[in-house]
């Protein structure tokens, strides 16, 4: 059974049974699909070089546009515009976060450095959106069923089992930050 991270004299560590692993590698691995990118093969290799992509479009997707949202609700134009000059960058970012997680699930023992732990909460945030959007989360009382599943001898549909590895995950983000703030304060 995994335990929470916690900061010691190792720095930040935490434990994972197999099978958790597997779990968040999996999670680690749906993100990370659905946060790549397109190539064009006629793309400009200036454009590509500092970031831009004149050919995105808002996602479709809702748990792809939750990662990547809009950053103006009423302009249409000024989001696209801000899409264009940003996005490509931000999915790079997260897409890294991701790996970095992928990698620590790697080693034997779970032990972070500031910087492994940052890139891990990360990458717990952004699992937790697209859960999170998947249940269809949009208020506290939607928030409230979800962690009311706490049994996984109970998980009897995809629903359930999305709620129990959200409640999962969210416990395990809290717990790292939490050390983290611990690091902090003892610094």
């Amino acid at each position: 059974m995994a335990k929470a991270f916690k900061y010691g004299l190792k720095g930040i560590t935490g434990h994972l049974e197999p099978a958790e692993r597997e779990l968040l590698r999996g999670l680690i691995d749906d993100v990370i699909s659905m946060l790549e990118p397109s190539e064009a093969p006629d793309q400009d290799p200036l454009a590509a070089l500092v970031g831009l992509d004149m050919d995105v479009r808002q996602p479709t997707d809702r748990a792809l546009l939750r990662l990547l949202p809009n950053v103006m609700k009423d302009d249409d134009a000024g989001s696209l515009e801000f899409r264009q000059l940003t996005e490509r960058s931000l999915r790079e970012n997260k897409i890294g976060a991701l790996r970095a997680a992928a990698m620590g699930l790697d080693r034997k023992e779970l032990t972070l450095t500031q910087e492994e732990a940052r890139l891990w909460s990360m990458a717990l945030n952004d699992i937790r959106l697209v859960l999170a959007e998947r249940l269809d989360i949009r208020d506290e009382a939607d928030a409230d069923h979800v962690h009311a599943m706490q049994d996984w001898s109970q998980a009897e549909d995809v629903e359930s089992y999305l709620a129990l590895v959200y409640n999962f995950t969210t416990w395990l983000q809290e717990s790292l930050v939490q050390s983290m703030m611990a690091s902090m304060d003892r610094r």
